[in-house]
Formats: C-alpha cells, sequence, structure tokens
C-alpha cells in the first residue's frame, strides 16, 4: 500500500507564501498522476494542480499563476509552492496520487491526511 504524509502547512498574511509536501512511500508498479486538491468549511473537495507521470500540469483557473506544481522523482516526493496566498486559498490541502499495483491492478489512489492552510491578516 502507499501511503502519503503532507507537511508544509500553517499560517500566513495575504500576499505571502508556503510550500507543501507530499512523501509517498510503499510500492508503486506504475504513476499515473499526483495532485493537490484542497476543501473549505462546508464546501467540496476541489482539484487545485495536477502532474501527470510524463509531467504535464494541470491548474484550477483560481491558481494560476500563482501556485506550481512539482516533483521529485528521487524522493518521491510532490510539492505544491503557493505564491500571491489570498484568503479565499484558506482550506484544508490533500495530497492525492493514482497508481497501479501491478500490470493486472485496476488504477487506484491514495490521500494524504491533509493539511490546514489559513490565509488571514
Amino acid at each position: 500500500q502507499v501511503q502519503l504524509v503532507e507537511s508544509g502547512g500553517g499560517l500566513v498574511q495575504p500576499g505571502g507564501s508556503l510550500r507543501l509536501s507530499c512523501a509517498a512511500s510503499g510500492s508503486i508498479f506504475s504513476l499515473i498522476s499526483m495532485g493537490w486538491y484542497r476543501q473549505a468549511p462546508g464546501k467540496a473537495r476541489v482539484m487545485v494542480a495536477t502532474i501527470t507521470s510524463g509531467g504535464t500540469t494541470n491548474y484550477a483557473d483560481s491558481v494560476k499563476g500563482r501556485f506550481t506544481i512539482s516533483r521529485d522523482d528521487a524522493k518521491n516526493t510532490v510539492y505544491l509552492q503557493m505564491n500571491s496566498l489570498k484568503p479565499e486559498d484558506t482550506a484544508v490541502y490533500y495530497c492525492n496520487v493514482n497508481y497501479r499495483r501491478s500490470w493486472y491492478s485496476d488504477v487506484t489512489g491514495s490521500w494524504g491526511q491533509g493539511t490546514q492552510v489559513t490565509v488571514s491578516s
């Protein structure tokens, strides 16, 4: 099984920056994609940014130009660099990975425990 451990959340002022990290452990036979999602109180969980095994990235319109997703394959870690943070970015951020355990396995997913990001003055 794959476990994801997130870190880097916290309290920042508007306009500040944070970098979230998500370290994966366990066996991944075939990595499909990794991504970051967020959920604000009373709201649905939404995609923030994703990156495929080939390096293709996708961002929510609300974070384009401010957030950057990246991977370090040697460390099995995905990052989310968040700049120019706004109060509306306040949410619990969850790391996600989609992968196959073997050639005969269906694609499955794992989620991190979530890390709180609060943007407030």
